[in-house]
């Protein structure tokens, strides 16, 4: 299991918004489209940093191949969607990826 690890950031005015598109229209778009490329799931997290709002989003994919299927060759590219781009105000160029050796069930998704 590889896990692709991106870092956004938005306005504290922008921060529902953008969470909203991405619970409602691009994670759903992302299972529908990639669930059959490999794709099993995300984590959203999010933190104030001040005037900023933090948002991680962490998307599990079976392998690296799935993950170059999603993002192309040059996979640690960031694909960000030009609604995601008008909500944020700044955001990670690269993805970051992580094999995942260990892991414990029942940790709480909410």
């Amino acid at each position: 299991m590889i896990w692709r690890v991106w870092h956004g950031w938005t306005t504290h005015k922008n921060a529902e918004a953008y969470e909203h598109y991405l619970r409602n229209e691009l994670l759903p778009r992302v299972k529908r489209e990639l669930t059959a490329r490999g794709y099993r799931g995300f984590h959203l997290l999010q933190a104030e940093r001040g005037a900023e709002v933090e948002f991680v989003t962490m998307l599990a994919f079976e392998s690296l191949d799935s993950v170059k299927g999603f993002a192309g060759e040059d996979y640690t590219r960031a694909v960000i969607s030009d609604k995601a781009k008008s909500l944020l105000s700044r955001h990670d160029e690269q993805a970051e990826h992580y094999q995942v050796v260990g892991a414990e069930s029942g940790v709480p998704n909410d």
